[in-house]
């Protein structure tokens, strides 16, 4: 099958699946005359791949856990190890939005909003202020 049909099978669009086979991760096969000929199991991998990639994994993720998929022999503990991991990632990701989200809301409240050129948002931005 074509680029544009596993693209429409696997909901990856087909400039995704051009980057994925420049950096390896799906490798395709070619026809005589160089056009890329898709299986069912490409079809697969790539779904897999944008499942993992909607989740947040990392490129270099998916590899691992791509592998991992091919792996007959995986143990499953290799596989959370790396969920794990994107998970603390993403909790640790949370907790900075949420003190970023505090701190901004403490700043939207001090601010009074109106003609005046006074703004306790733009001095918290600053680390100095600037002098006429």
């Amino acid at each position: 099958m074509n680029i544009g049909d596993v693209a429409r099978q696997s909901g990856v669009p087909p400039k995704t699946i051009r980057y994925y086979e420049d950096i390896g991760l799906i490798r395709p096969n070619r026809s005589e005359n160089g056009y890329r000929a898709f299986t069912e199991n490409h079809v697969h991998k790539l779904a897999f791949l944008g499942r993992a990639r909607a989740l947040g994994f990392t490129i270099e993720d998916c590899r691992t856990l791509l592998s991992l998929y091919e792996d007959e022999n995986r143990e499953s503990m290799q596989v959370k190890a790396v969920a794990e991991e994107h998970l603390r990632q993403i909790e640790e990701k949370i907790e900075k939005l949420q003190s970023m989200r505090t701190t901004l809301t403490d700043l939207v409240e001090k601010c009074a909003g109106d003609h005046r050129p006074d703004c306790p948002i733009l001095a918290d931005l600053s680390p100095v202020q600037l002098s006429e």
